[in-house]
């Protein structure tokens, strides 16, 4: 599903469908660890300020260091179905409760607080730190942007596009937000101050995902089948990926200049070099 770049250097992602978490190296070697819950829909995944990785599950937030080993903590809302995950600005973990319309946080040490959306049946899904100190996260239900302090105060912001269902979200090196419009198939920017603007992703039903910051002044997201690259002036460039319905989710950007992504159906990680366009393929 998503990835993030670990304190050992690796690649660490999640299996919704397979209950593990995967590492691979950058020369894609791949070693997977089991999570002790059943069937616990690994989701978002994120660094820690300890140096260690953690991840949501469906009813639970994981903790797993590069050595592997896993420690998992228990939600207070039951059949939360939590999703994204980020580190704060405050040394604890956010993340988004997608059934239970909450925002959680969670402690290094596994101290659990939970707040929540004024919207309701909102489905928040993906959430990052913005330049303001603040999260701000994508209400895929309520076509809105959300924005909640490290105390707890949440505001929301309207998309112009009708069922938009906004997906994921980045801070961009504009100083503003940007985010994916799964329903909409466009790329939205919202500044901090919650003025909208959208752009049109050339390739229609493109089912954009997660999206993330590149070098420069540009930021690359995942469609279906294509990795799709967004200047902060709003000029889209799409580049394929040779695994047909690849289903792409999770894209990061990595090392010096490169973008790592998870192919969910094509069950591969990707790694993309820009200029010149090279894609290698390293196979689950």
């Amino acid at each position: 599903m998503e990835l993030v770049l670990g304190s050992d250097g690796a690649y660490w992602f999640t299996e919704f469908n397979g209950n593990k978490i995967g590492r691979v190296t950058t020369d894609g070697d791949i070693t997977e660890f089991d999570i002790p819950t059943a069937d616990s829909q690994p989701y978002g995944i994120a660094a820690g300020p300890d140096g260690a990785l953690w991840f949501t599950e469906v009813d639970k937030i994981g903790r797993i260091t590069t050595a592997g080993a896993v420690t998992e903590f228990d939600i207070p809302t039951a059949d939360s179905a939590a999703s994204g995950i980020v580190a704060g600005p405050d040394g604890a973990l956010w993340f988004t409760e997608f059934s239970t319309n909450k925002i959680g946080r969670i402690t290094t040490a596994g101290a659990v607080t939970e707040f929540d959306i004024p919207t309701a049946n909102s489905l928040p899904l993906g959430i990052t730190p913005g330049p303001d100190g603040a999260l701000w996260f994508t209400e895929y239900g309520a076509n809105k942007i959300g924005r909640i302090t490290t105390a707890g105060a949440v505001t929301e912001f309207n998309i112009p596009t009708a069922n938009s269902q906004p997906l994921g979200i980045t801070a961009g090196p504009d100083g503003a937000l940007w985010f994916t419009e799964n329903g909409g198939n466009k790329i939205g920017r919202i500044t901090t101050a919650g003025a909208v603007t959208e752009f049109d992703i050339p390739t229609a039903e493109s089912q954009s995902y997660n999206i993330t910051a590149g070098v420069g002044n540009t930021l690359w997201f995942a469609e279906v089948e294509k990795i799709g690259q967004i200047t902060t002036d709003g000029q889209i460039f799409e580049y394929d990926i040779p695994t047909p319905d690849s289903a792409i989710t999770g894209i990061i950007k990595g090392k010096g200049v490169s973008l790592w992504f998870v192919e969910n159906t094509g069950n591969k990680i990707g790694r993309l070099l820009p200029n010149p366009m090279y894609i290698p393929m390293y196979t689950n």
